[in-house]
């Protein structure tokens, strides 16, 4: 069997780290071509040192030239490359046949597109992609040939749910059930959030995650995110897209056919799952995550979301009634929100409302590519920016 090689974009994140560990555990089927990282040179040198990929591309010049001295003083041949221009090389380089996109953010955008257009396998963990893209990548995953698979846990479980011919969805999907944990304040009242700490809304009960999706999770706005990011890769409608409490992380979505059955997609909450799920779709390989013992599961519950509690969920439903672009400007604000709140500029309490302030203050206009839509977050991320600083005064 011929070598997959693997770009991994992100690869010091959470979800990077994991793809290389199930790629470390199949030797015989995967070879690692390139890394990418934003500023974390010591772990990038150590995976380089692992995996020896042909190219490592850092976000700015200092650390790339820092990683560059420490690759040739350990005799590693590995040629480093720098900013957003590289990404998108080592995203569509002919060499490549899957694409692991990790980046956090927006960031990642224009190498996911790189990678759509030249038809690479994108395993697609960054969800902004698609809540900022929308039907303008999932056009360029159509013209370029591209296999798309989610690598959220949630849109895996569904992925896997669904019917194997996407031609069957529309006439056999009543809707489809996306689960949330809840994160670590569910069963708080939204008058006690007013104080939470930033250490305290990335202390995830069930997942380990970088901080800013840890923050997401716990205002539940990474489940909006996901609503959006559903609604373009399986072609559905907003309404036939659900959201159910289920703290136990056990039962990662599930879908409702027609005919009121549900398919539900279980096992234990470790990222490596829908990894090597991506890693070696249409067949399966061990993961390396620890097996579900349903001898030792606890009752599973489930409950409706708190609109109260979590104020930005039901955005999701609002900006994709509304005209395109519309989700771009609510990641974008939710970025900077976050990022505020990370750095103590304003109370987690405030990143909703910053987030519906420039819901209300920003337009989208007629988006007619990814130009269109790059400009677009600059606008919102400035107008977001502004607000926050109101905040923080």
């Amino acid at each position: 069997m011929k070598k997959q090689r693997v770009t991994v974009l992100g690869s010091t994140g959470s979800v990077g780290a994991n793809t290389l560990d199930v790629i470390a555990g199949h030797p015989d089927r995967f070879e690692v071509f390139a890394l990418s990282a934003s500023t974390q040179t010591e772990l990038m040198l150590a995976q380089c040192l692992r995996f020896r990929p042909s190219y490592a591309v850092m976000a700015s010049t200092p650390h790339g030239r820092n990683l560059a001295e420490k690759l040739k003083a350990n005799g590693l041949s590995t040629h480093v490359l720098l900013g957003e221009d590289a990404l998108e090389t080592i995203a569509s380089d002919e060499r490549v046949d899957i694409v692991m996109a990790a980046i956090v953010g927006a960031a990642g955008l224009r190498a996911c597109m790189a990678a759509a257009h030249a038809g690479k396998r994108l395993l697609l963990a960054n969800k902004e992609a698609l809540v900022v893209g929308g039907e303008v990548f999932m056009q360029a995953v159509r013209e370029g040939g591209a296999q798309l698979l989610p690598i959220d846990s949630e849109h895996s479980a569904i992925f896997q749910s669904l019917p194997e011919d996407p031609a069957a969805w529309a006439e056999r999907i009543d809707k489809i059930i996306l689960t949330a944990s809840g994160g670590p304040f569910r069963t708080r009242t939204p008058a006690s959030l007013r104080d939470v700490t930033p250490d305290e809304a990335c202390a995830h009960p069930n997942w380990v995650m970088g901080r800013k999706i840890s923050v997401d999770s716990a205002t539940m706005m990474n489940k909006a995110l996901e609503v959006i990011e559903a609604r373009f890769l399986f072609g559905l409608t907003p309404a036939q897209i659900e959201v159910v409490i289920h703290p136990q992380s056990i039962i990662h979505s599930m879908v409702q056919y027609r005919d009121t059955s549900v398919m539900a997609q279980l096992g234990t909450p470790d990222m490596r799952v829908p990894i090597a799920y991506g890693l070696a779709w249409p067949g399966r390989i061990s993961s390396g995550a620890p097996a579900l013992d349903f001898r030792a599961l606890a009752t599973m519950t489930f409950s409706v979301p708190d609109d109260a509690l979590f104020p930005g969920l039901p955005l999701a439903w609002e900006v994709l009634d509304a005209p395109a672009g519309t989700t771009a400007v609510l990641n974008a604000a939710n970025e900077v929100a976050v990022a505020a709140f990370l750095e103590k500029r304003i109370r987690f309490d405030q990143i909703h409302a910053v987030n519906r302030a420039t819901l209300d203050a920003v337009t989208a206009p007629c988006i007619c590519g990814i130009g269109d839509l790059l400009a677009l977050d600059q606008q919102s991320r400035a107008v977001a920016t502004s607000l926050a600083a109101k905040l923080t005064n």
